[in-house]
C-alpha cells in the first residue's frame, strides 16, 4: 500500500492510469502515450513508483546499449493505505482531491482531443445523485460499487471492447452527526 503523495501526484497518476489494466509498456511507450511529459520527468517518475512497488519490471531487453524496461501495475500497492488516508490533513486531502480532479479534467480533456470523439455515442457519463444511507447502507453501496466495476478489471481488450476508465468520488454533503432519536420519548 502506497501514501496519497505518492500516488496523487500529477504525472504519477497519469502513468498509473495509463497502465491499469493495460498491457506491460516502456517507458518509450509511455512518453508516446504522454508526450507533454519530459522524458528525464516521466523517467524520474517511473522510477519512484518501481522503487515504493507500485510498478513491477515485468521485461527487459537490451536496446542500442541501455536495457529497455517493460512495466505493469501492482494493483495491490496502488491504493492508499486506510491508515495514512486516517492520518492525512485537511490541507493534505485537499491537495490529493484537487489532484484526483485535475487528473479526471485531464482524462476528459484528451478524449474530447480525438477529431472523432462522440460523448453521447462512446457512452461518456457524468452524474451526480444525493441519497440518505445509514453507515451500513453506505458501506454495502460501496461494496456493489466496487464490485461491480473490479468483477470487469480483467476482461480482454477483444472484439467490440472499449477501455473506459471508471472515477468514483462520494462526497457528504456536511459532516455526519448524531443520529436522530427514533421516538418521541427519546428526544425528551
Amino acid at each position: 500500500m502506497a501514501t496519497a503523495d505518492l500516488l496523487l501526484h500529477p504525472v504519477r497518476m497519469r502513468i498509473l492510469q495509463t497502465l491499469f489494466d493495460a498491457d506491460p509498456m516502456t517507458t518509450t511507450q509511455l512518453r508516446d502515450r504522454m508526450p507533454d511529459i519530459a522524458p528525464a520527468t516521466m523517467y524520474r517518475q517511473i522510477a519512484v513508483l518501481a522503487d515504493a512497488g507500485v510498478l513491477e519490471v515485468v521485461a527487459e531487453k537490451r536496446v542500442r546499449g541501455t536495457v529497455e524496461r517493460s512495466y505493469r501495475v501492482r494493483p495491490e500497492n496502488a491504493v492508499v493505505d486506510p491508515a495514512a488516508r486516517e492520518a492525512m490533513t485537511r490541507e493534505e486531502h485537499q491537495r490529493s482531491f484537487t489532484t484526483f480532479a485535475a487528473s479526471l479534467m485531464s482524462d476528459f480533456d484528451r478524449y474530447l482531443g480525438y477529431e472523432d470523439a462522440n460523448p453521447v455515442a462512446d457512452g461518456v457519463v457524468y452524474r451526480q445523485a444525493a441519497v440518505w444511507l445509514s453507515d451500513d447502507e453506505f458501506a454495502a453501496m460501496i461494496d456493489e460499487i466496487e464490485h461491480a466495476v473490479v468483477s470487469r478489471v480483467g476482461y480482454a481488450p477483444e472484439g467490440r471492447r472499449t477501455r473506459r476508465i471508471v472515477s468514483l468520488v462520494v462526497v457528504p454533503d456536511k459532516p455526519a452527526t448524531k443520529p436522530l432519536p427514533d421516538s418521541d420519548t427519546e428526544r425528551e
